[in-house]
């Protein structure tokens, strides 16, 4: 039988700070104490560092099956880990996009062999697999991804018959991807006619602009709220998007919940001179006003969760023209160092990182025994 013993950490957890010893047997937290003087097979020395419950990252691409060039499970759950991320949820757009309950279960097959982290897979929506959405069994997959707005991947649901379907029926978390597929198009005509082939990455948040955000995620909750559904928007990019949410209750309660990118709270349009297509993300990457406004939703409540949006591509992909990059970039490894200088900044409280980050997205998603430091639960810690 394993065990670990962690002498003197300043254990962040359940809004307090405190100085502990934590023991660990076969995995899980025995006991949390001032002192604890049991024999372990392995002893750390934490003292003047903090302990924090593992970060739980609700929303990743981590590109297998299909895309391995890019990444695979094994890889980047091992990034996550390096980053201090203990549990992941993989996105559906991989190939071929996990739009069935046999291509679901491959994950899960792949994951149990390669995965160094906890995991769970979103179930993909598509305009005509609402039979197969409607299979998926909430006690074994986190949620239905629906992109309300295509991004990398041709998993569009513009269908509104098909969303009806789906927001009446489905007895679990409705995860969204929330922009306005028509005004997207409107905007890319409206820009290509002016600039023609010219077209640059200063342009992708006034082509993604908020209009297109607001009007999609409003769009959700409208449904949820018709449907009473579950639903769960995820990487809110402007402030005024946050006029949705609701801070009145406790999570648990909710039936509407946000999640915020950890990109949307560090970057802003200024960034795009030096970054260029290194920071291109789907949705962009916004105003100073509306990461300020993200951030001020953060620390409210009305945005439940920060998670990464980890979706790797390679260098050269990156290199190309603006309107041939695709969106997106690598973050596993690096979310909550950013999170660490946020709080140096003065910015955000350990207090709130170990909440939005592990405590929220345990209750979100009701996982069991993750999520916190408390005895009997899963030794997740970072």
């Amino acid at each position: 039988m394993s065990s670990i013993l962690i002498k003197s950490a300043t254990i962040v957890n359940e809004g307090k700070q405190f100085i502990a010893d934590v023991f660990i047997k076969d995995g899980f937290i025995e006991q949390v104490a001032p002192e604890i003087n049991k024999k372990a097979g392995h002893e750390i020395n934490a003292q003047g560092k903090y302990l924090l419950p593992g970060c739980i990252d609700d929303q990743v691409h981590f590109r297998e099956p299909g895309l391995t060039y890019k990444a695979d499970i094994h890889s980047e759950s091992r990034a996550a880990v390096a980053g201090g991320i203990t549990s992941y949820m993989e996105m559906p757009n991989t190939v071929p996009n996990t739009l069935s309950q046999e291509l679901l279960q491959d994950k899960y097959n792949i994951a149990a062999e390669h995965s160094l982290a906890n995991y769970s897979f979103f179930m993909g929506a598509s305009n005509d697999n609402i039979d197969e959405v409607l299979k998926t069994n909430p006690s074994d997959v986190c949620g239905i991804k629906v992109f309300m707005g295509s991004s990398t991947g041709n998993m569009l649901v513009d269908n509104e018959k098909t969303l009806t379907g789906i927001f009446s029926n489905a007895q679990m978390l409705i995860a969204t991807h929330c922009e306005d597929e028509a005004l997207i198009r409107s905007n890319l005509q409206l820009f290509k006619a002016k600039y023609g082939d010219n077209l640059t990455i200063e342009m992708h948040p006034l082509i993604r602009n908020a209009e297109i955000c607001y009007k999609s995620s409003s769009f959700a909750v409208e449904l949820a709220k018709k449907y009473n559904s579950r639903l769960h928007i995820l990487h809110i990019s402007t402030a005024i998007e946050t006029s949705l949410f609701d801070n009145s209750m406790p999570l648990s309660e909710k039936r509407i919940t946000a999640e915020a990118c950890v990109h949307h709270l560090w970057f802003s349009d200024e960034d795009y001179a030096k970054k260029g297509n290194l920071i291109k993300w789907n949705p962009a990457i916004k105003t100073s006003a509306d990461r300020e406004g993200i951030l001020k939703a953060v620390l409210d409540g009305r945005i439940d969760i920060i998670a990464t949006d980890h979706a790797p591509h390679t260098l050269e992909e990156k290199s190309r023209p603006y309107p041939q990059t695709p969106s997106g970039g690598p973050l596993v490894q690096h979310a909550l160092p950013v999170l660490l200088e946020m709080y140096h900044q003065g910015k955000i409280s350990l207090e709130q990182i170990a909440e939005k980050t592990a405590h929220n997205p345990a209750i979100c998603f009701q996982i069991d025994r993750r999520g916190f430091i408390r005895e009997g639960y899963w030794a997740d810690l970072v």
